[in-house]
């Protein structure tokens, strides 16, 4: 499926049509990686919202990978209908990354949420269909959007991270576009943003400001 571009990567909330222009908006714009978030959606409706984004990611940015958040099912179901859905992004406590495999096929994009340093060089150690293809590792700063019950890892936590994998990682919760350049200096691979983007008038705009503060 060739390189991913992980800077930004963008993680949906909502599930109306302005999810979805949000989303090709953002891919447009040049994120990598849009991840499909609705946990309060039954596994239906989430199937339609993760078609109807798939698709308009599709038609603006082919490159672009579509993600499905903890539903390997559903990436499973809507992949059989024919959308450009790449894979899933796990949690510790989901569908392990193997079997996510085993339903998505080889080439399928998984990634997993490694949110302590412990969990991230439980991940590198992996090998073969168990291992992810990259981290997310948060949260960056306490975030209202989803509460995990750690402590925030902080700017100074993502330079451990990042040296103890050669998996990307990538810092998430309540990342601003005004955190870019010193989290980019850090040594991971990219960002994962939420309301950064979707509440943002231009969400087009902040992609585009987020990749450029990469340098």
């Amino acid at each position: 499926m060739g390189v991913i571009d992980h800077r930004v990567q963008l993680v949906t909330s909502g599930d109306g049509p302005r999810t979805v222009a949000v989303a090709a908006a953002a891919a447009a714009a040049g994120a990598g990686v849009v991840q499909v978030r609705a946990k309060h959606l039954l596994a239906g409706e989430l199937l339609d919202l993760v078609r109807a984004v798939a698709d308009a990611v599709e038609r603006v940015a082919p490159t672009t990978r579509v993600l499905v958040n903890d539903r390997a099912d559903v990436a499973h179901a809507a992949r059989r209908r024919g959308a450009p859905v790449h894979g899933v992004h796990l949690g510790q406590a989901d569908l392990p990354v193997a079997a996510a495999r085993d339903l998505l096929g080889p080439e399928a994009v998984v990634g997993l949420t490694a949110g302590t340093l412990d969990h991230v060089r439980e991940a590198q150690s992996r090998t073969g269909s168990g291992r992810p293809d990259h981290l997310g590792s948060g949260p960056f700063r306490r975030t209202p959007t989803k509460d995990v019950g750690r402590p925030p890892v902080g700017l100074a936590g993502y330079p451990l991270r990042a040296a103890a994998t050669d998996l990307p990682v990538l810092a998430i919760g309540d990342v601003t576009l005004a955190d870019v350049p010193a989290l980019a200096a850090t040594g991971i691979a990219g960002v994962a943003l939420v309301r950064e983007v979707m509440d943002a008038p231009d969400p087009g705009a902040v992609v585009a400001a987020c990749l450029a503060a990469w340098g």
